[in-house]
């Protein structure tokens, strides 16, 4: 049927009433994951706080109110919203006098850094390994598993102590023993899936074709198992922050006078009665930014699996 020269439902620009910039956005990557971002609320809520974090990362020495090393011992164990003649003080100072919020602040780079830079080290050397371990398949990919279980073996802390105490510990130390533990985690994860990649037709046509195997596992094969390892790769972001604070709290990781949340909450400890802020804003800091990371974790597992994608 037609209305006029045009046929009923279409409108006269022939784009069947969607004008064409706004069908190429909604067609875009982009806009599709503007469009899933909007759907999921908790993951809206934790890329909120996900950017938030970031800018603090970055802009950290500009939107600290205070020097974060800066003593005060007339200032000190101040409670939330202290004022004098250096300023407000708003969530209190520490037993140096130390501005509580500067350190958040400062403390949030270390934090970043730490569990991005780990997740790179871990995630490009534990990839590399499983990509080549599935492909190669057969007596190769049983030994290199038995190499990566022995790795498993190995417990956490004694690893950390030993090179601790052989290196130092220090931010660089720490990053180095991050990457260095958690690597087979994501060699298993692209194992399993290179393995049923590998079985898949348009990869034999690319062997049949003639491709070389490095050109078939990082063309063909790699681009298709990225989605695990994107979902794994933020989930991992968020235990290696879990991991720094926990051994910084312990004095295994970063040292003084470098600000991080797991030595703020190693200070505040033994003044909890009487100075609680001292611990408790580190605390709600390092679980704020885990569950942001987690929540955007949970929203791209969602995106990028296609059996949850119609759910």
């Amino acid at each position: 049927m037609k209305v006029g020269n045009q046929p009923f439902g279409t409108a006269p620009n022939g784009t069947n009433g969607i004008l064409p910039e706004k069908r190429s956005f909604q067609k875009s990557a982009l806009g599709q994951l503007l469009f899933s971002l909007r759907r999921n609320r908790v993951g809206l809520f934790g890329t909120v706080i996900v950017f938030f974090v970031l800018f603090i990362a970055v802009f950290g020495p500009l939107v600290a109110p205070h020097d974060p090393l800066q003593h005060n011992l007339r200032g000190r164990f101040k409670s939330p919203g202290y004022t004098d003649a250096k300023g407000t003080f708003l969530l209190g100072t520490d037993q140096l006098g130390r501005d509580i919020l500067s350190r958040v602040v400062a403390g949030t780079r270390i934090s970043v850094v730490v569990g991005v830079l780990s997740v790179v080290i871990a995630g490009v050397t534990g990839v590399s390994y499983g990509l080549l371990s599935g492909f190669a398949g057969g007596v190769v990919d049983n030994l290199m598993m038995r190499i990566a279980d022995a790795f498993l073996a190995i417990p956490f802390i004694v690893l950390v102590v030993a090179v601790s105490g052989v290196i130092g510990a220090s931010l660089v130390t720490l990053i180095f023993i991050l990457g260095l533990t958690s690597w087979v985690t994501y060699a298993r994860v692209t194992r399993a899936e290179v393995l049923a990649v590998r079985e898949m037709d348009y990869v034999m046509a690319a062997r049949a074709l003639g491709q070389s195997d490095i050109k078939i596992m990082f063309k063909h094969i790699l681009p298709n198992v990225t989605g695990s390892i994107i979902v794994l790769a933020t989930m991992m972001v968020a235990t290696t922050m879990l991991a720094e604070a926990a051994l910084s709290f312990l004095g295994l990781g970063v040292q003084p006078p470098t600000v991080t949340w797991g030595l703020m909450l190693s200070d505040g400890r033994q003044y909890i009665g009487s100075a609680w802020w001292m611990s408790t804003f580190p605390g709600i800091a390092i679980t704020i930014t885990v569950l942001g990371v987690v929540f955007v974790g949970d929203w791209l597992r969602d995106l990028l699996d296609p059996r949850l994608r119609g759910q």
